[in-house]
């Protein structure tokens, strides 16, 4: 991971270059950014590798940036872990709601940022690694090209973030299997269990409503989790 490039965004000049300090140390290199603005301006001329986002930003906030990198196509699916201040679900749910993959509260220890954001990327590097050998699949109408990243629906293509995209494949691996939400957890956060279940509810919601009339394939086993089985 030596090389990887990943973009801070955070107005506290302290924790800025703590952050970049240590990053640095780790063999990653660090663009930084002090506002949503900046942060814009400088994806559109060099699109970095993981995205380390503030909530609390000057001006336009945390939240108004995600939105804004998951509407451009180059940063769709570059993976996002957002740092909040308060240790509070609604925060928590709604950036995932708006497209982050990850999030830490803060204050958090550097270490546990660094392990976070390898851990995102080995997922990032194993997905790559899993799109050289199964090709895609299809569930009913829906199609998933891994080699691309592509989803469709009935021939219409369908933009899913990082960790939508990953839900559904590790769904779509095993058609009709029932998989629990702590499975979930441990699959798409390479064993690092640090969101919520209604973290993953929140992801499903999202994927079901993107895929459309299709979302009603992932289904909720009640008390368990869910599965993704197309009718007969």
């Amino acid at each position: 991971m030596t090389g990887t490039k990943i973009l801070v965004v955070e107005d506290e000049q302290d924790i800025i270059e703590l952050v970049a300090f240590n990053l640095g140390r780790e063999g990653f290199q660090v663009m930084k950014a002090c506002s949503g603005e900046e942060a814009l301006a400088a994806v559109k001329t060099d699109p970095p590798d993981l995205i380390v986002l503030d909530v609390m930003l000057p001006g336009m906030n945390g939240l108004d940036v995600c939105r804004a990198l998951r509407r451009e196509a180059a940063t769709q699916t570059v993976p996002i872990i957002m740092l909040t201040a308060r240790d509070d679900v609604v925060d928590v749910v709604t950036g995932l709601e708006v497209g982050a993959d990850d999030y830490i509260t803060k204050p958090f220890s550097p270490k546990v940022l660094v392990a976070r954001i390898r851990a995102v990327l080995r997922r990032d590097q194993r997905a790559a690694a899993d799109s050289e050998g199964p090709k895609q699949r299809s569930i009913g109408g829906i199609i998933i090209d891994p080699a691309r990243h592509r989803v469709t629906v009935d021939g219409e293509p369908v933009e899913l973030t990082f960790t939508e995209f990953s839900l559904l494949r590790v769904l779509a691996e095993r058609p009709g299997w029932v998989f629990s939400r702590s499975r979930l957890i441990d699959l798409l956060r390479d064993g690092h269990q640090v969101i919520t279940d209604r973290a993953i509810d929140v992801q499903v919601a999202n994927l079901r409503k993107k895929l459309g009339l299709a979302g009603r394939y992932i289904q909720t086993v009640r008390g368990v989790g869910y599965r993704l089985e197309a009718p007969a």
